[in-house]
């Protein structure tokens, strides 16, 4: 979508990197663990006797697994994506701290 945006085919080679920094979008990655830890923390933040806190991320599904690598589970994706950033789930309870800590900046702001 950005190539096209920006008049680019796969053939002119010109990198993922260099097409984002000019449209001054990040990576798609990024934003998408913004997201999930700005969820994160709205869930931690909340009473204990909320109904999503008493949801398990981890929970598991009876009955025979498929064949191949066990899916990751939202638990698993969290945690790791608490280490990338060096966070504690503690830090959630501050909100203004919380939301400066995981917002990924686009290039151009």
């Amino acid at each position: 979508m950005l190539r096209w945006m920006c008049g680019h085919t796969r053939k002119d080679k010109i990198r993922n990197e260099d097409i984002r920094g000019k449209v001054g979008v990040a990576e798609i990655e990024g934003k998408m663990r913004e997201n999930r830890l700005r969820w994160f923390g709205h869930v931690q933040r909340m009473p204990t006797d909320a109904p999503i806190r008493r949801c398990d991320y981890g929970t598991e599904v009876q009955g025979r697994r498929g064949r191949g690598r066990p899916r990751k589970t939202l638990e698993e994706t969290l945690r790791k994506d608490l280490e990338y950033l060096d966070l504690t789930e503690d830090m959630t309870q501050d909100r203004a701290q919380w939301r400066s800590k995981i917002h990924i900046a686009d290039p151009t702001q």
